[in-house]
Parts: C-alpha cells; sequence; structure tokens
C-alpha cells in the first residue's frame, strides 16, 4: 500500500456511503483499484477516524499496536466481504483475524439523560476496533451477507451494503458514482445525436 504519494488533501478524507461501519473501515484505502493509497498512515489518523466514525470517539490517542491491529482488521473484513458477492466464502485466515478481535472487550453503550447514546469510559482503540470487529460478524455472518455491493462504477472500488427494498443499487453513492455515471452516459448518448 502506498502512503508515500503526493495526493491532495481531499483525497485523504474519509468514506461513510458504506451503510456498515466494517465496511467503512475498509473504505480507508484509497483507490484499491488502481494505486491503493493509505489514508490511515498514522495512529493520529486512526483517531481523526474513530471521531469522524458513527462511533464518534475522541480523545482515543491510539498507538502503533492499535493502527497495526486496524491494518489486519481492514484488510481481513475487506477480502471476507468482497468475496461475498462473487459467491466466495471467506478465507479462515481472515475470519480468525475478525474473530480474534471481536473476542476483546469492545465499547459498553450508555443511555444518556434526555435521550441519546454515549459510550462508557474508558474508551479505547482496542476497544473500538472490537466494536467495529463485532459489526464484521454480524455483516458476514447475519442477513445482509447478500447484500454486500462492489460499487458499478469502473473508478471506484467502495464496498457497501445494499439497503434498497428491491437489492439493485448499484453504486456506492448516488450523489457521488452514481450521478458521474448517468452524466456520462447521457453526454455519450447526445453526442451520438449529433
Amino acid at each position: 500500500m502506498d502512503a508515500d504519494l503526493d495526493l491532495p488533501p481531499e483525497e485523504l478524507d474519509f468514506h461513510f456511503l458504506a451503510g456498515r461501519l466494517c465496511l467503512d473501515l475498509v473504505a480507508t484505502v484509497g483507490e484499491r483499484w488502481r494505486r491503493a493509497f493509505e489514508r490511515m498512515p498514522q495512529p493520529a489518523d486512526l483517531d481523526r477516524w474513530l471521531a469522524r466514525s458513527s462511533l464518534g470517539l475522541e480523545g482515543v490517542a491510539a498507538t502503533a499496536v492499535d493502527l497495526d491491529d486496524a491494518h489486519r482488521l481492514r484488510e481481513a473484513i475487506d477480502r471476507a466481504a468482497r468475496g461475498l458477492p462473487r459467491g466466495r466464502s471467506p478465507d479462515a485466515a481472515d475470519l480468525a483475524i475478525v474473530n480474534d478481535i471481536a473476542t476483546r472487550p469492545a465499547l459498553a453503550p450508555q443511555l444518556v439523560p434526555g435521550g441519546g447514546i454515549a459510550w462508557a469510559e474508558p474508551v479505547s482503540a482496542p476497544a473500538a476496533l472490537a466494536t467495529v470487529a463485532r459489526d464484521a460478524v454480524a455483516l458476514l455472518g447475519g442477513p445482509d451477507a447478500g447484500r454486500v455491493r462492489e460499487c458499478a462504477r469502473d473508478d471506484c472500488a467502495l464496498l457497501f451494503v445494499d439497503a434498497s427494498r428491491p437489492g439493485t443499487r448499484r453504486w456506492c453513492s448516488m450523489q457521488g458514482c452514481g450521478n458521474r455515471t448517468k452524466t456520462a452516459s447521457y453526454r455519450r448518448r447526445k453526442g451520438s445525436r449529433g
């Protein structure tokens, strides 16, 4: 994975389009189909992802070991989930990584006065990763496993859960990839008439 590319800052932004926490972690690698660049090269980047994710964790202070665990978990989830639309069963080694991290103590949700949920203290990167791994277990072993899709756009490899009623969603985001695909198709049709 290339962490030394000279990329514009917007390329390093995290994407939260997958509909599942575990697949949002997978999206921390950019352009898997081409140059596969790392959006989380430093522990502080894992902290940033945890804060921006649906977990909303601030001030975690991840370590290099936590970052290594996050990378191993991410790649195991990616390989396991990417095989689902192709009818492939996850590899035993990938399942072992996900299962190992899922067995660790996870974040504990707590109800707060006035409604809402917060995480019980102390919050930590290992507990957050265990929570992500448990989400992967629920996805890969549950009814939504058959709804995991890879974006149909040639220049996108984001995985997502198709929550549409007919199960025919093709793009990671209608506002992004879907709109660009439809616009390009319209321009091709309009150009061929002229």
